[in-house]
């Protein structure tokens, strides 16, 4: 069996991108087959409602209080309390959203992030987010 050598790392890696409802720590390098974050949110804010073309993801709160907006097999959107420490899966094409009860961090653990995030709402107005403003600094959000 073959390994690709040059992949191997021995140093930490953390990329952090300021987000207007809190931030992301993403933990995995670019080249990775997975992509891992914490994303922390402060009370009060959410996340836009979403989905993806190509990305699945799971959504884990290990710390605070949220909730968390799927829609369901009949594309209804459904509110759900999140419970501490438990998965919740995304398959592509699935709306979602996270709202913090109070100051919060989630670890995603997802597929690479490629292809589209279409936007359905957004607090801040951001745009659909693409490969090209993904490599952007901090994604085309200025924090203001």
């Amino acid at each position: 069996m073959q390994f690709d050598q040059n992949k191997w790392q021995t140093k930490p890696y953390q990329q952090r991108i300021d987000k207007p409802w809190g931030y992301e720590l993403i933990y995995s390098p670019d080249f990775a087959e997975s992509t891992g974050k914490i994303l922390h949110v402060f009370a009060g804010k959410r996340l836009s409602l979403q989905y993806h073309d190509t990305k699945t993801e799971t959504l884990c709160l290990i710390k605070g209080k949220a909730k968390i907006v799927l829609s369901n097999n009949q594309d209804q959107l459904e509110e759900i309390l999140m419970e501490l420490n438990k998965g919740y899966y995304i398959a592509i094409g699935q709306k979602h959203r996270v709202i913090a009860i109070s100051d919060c961090d989630l670890l995603e653990s997802s597929t690479p992030e490629k292809g589209n995030t279409y936007r359905i709402e957004d607090d801040s107005h951001r745009p659909t987010e693409t490969e090209e403003l993904r490599s952007s600094p901090n994604r085309g959000w200025i924090n203001k």
